[in-house]
């Protein structure tokens, strides 16, 4: 693989707050374009498969949207919580968040977080996908009630956010913290790597003002 010239700038085919601080860590400046695409479950696909559904299907309403051939990476991601083969996407109210933490409750699931990448001047994209087992304490009642009204839990997969008040929840992770939170940062970064960009090392001036985010008009 060709390098690459020095990686200053990313866009963000996502609203994610989360994936936002994630990709912001590594000294990028990040344009957000939210791609509008709806999550829907879908029966013939595995919790695996749907992450990488999800992030594929992201990135392509997001640059369905886009203008002239691209000049910096795309990315999206989606995140799955997996509890014994069944998908549990983001509680629709309170009461569902509520019966997905009563599920969790005492029980080990996994997280797949799936990333699908779009670079300039290659037509195809990469796709990578990071799994972690997450266990739960056994939850009291007035845990599960107190946390769930919140309202916390309303936009994440699953019902809790392991980088919140839900840390309080989790009794031991095995893998990536930061596919738990929503992003593999790790693999994306050895990902970037291997298509031969160069990341902005600690002492490289940081384009764009610090909490500077910039929004793409679609």
């Amino acid at each position: 693989m060709d390098a690459q010239p020095p990686l200053t700038r990313i866009i963000l085919a996502s609203a994610s707050p989360r994936r936002l601080e994630l990709l912001r860590s590594l000294g990028l400046m990040v344009e957000v374009a939210p791609s509008g695409y709806e999550e829907r479950p879908s029966a013939s696909l595995t919790p695996e498969q749907l992450a990488s559904h999800h992030a594929r299907s992201k990135l392509g309403a997001a640059l369905d949207g886009a203008t002239g051939p691209i000049d910096a990476p795309w990315v999206a991601a989606d995140t799955v919580v997996d509890l014994a083969g069944e998908a549990l996407g983001k509680p629709r109210d309170t009461a569902e968040a509520v019966a997905m933490l009563h599920r969790l409750s005492g029980r080990e699931h996994r997280v797949h977080t799936a990333f699908a990448l779009a670079i300039p001047g290659r037509s195809d994209w990469i796709e990578e996908r990071a799994t972690t087992r997450v266990r739960f304490y056994r939850l009291r009642e007035e845990e599960i009630a107190t946390y769930a009204a919140s309202g916390e839990p309303l936009d994440k997969a699953g019902a809790y956010g392991i980088q919140g008040r839900a840390a309080a929840l989790v009794e031991s992770i095995a893998g990536d913290f930061y596919t738990v939170m929503g992003f593999p940062l790790g693999r994306f970064i050895r990902t970037l790597r291997r298509l031969g960009f160069v990341l902005p090392t600690a002492n490289s001036e940081r384009v764009g003002p610090p909490g500077d985010v910039n929004t793409l008009e679609l």
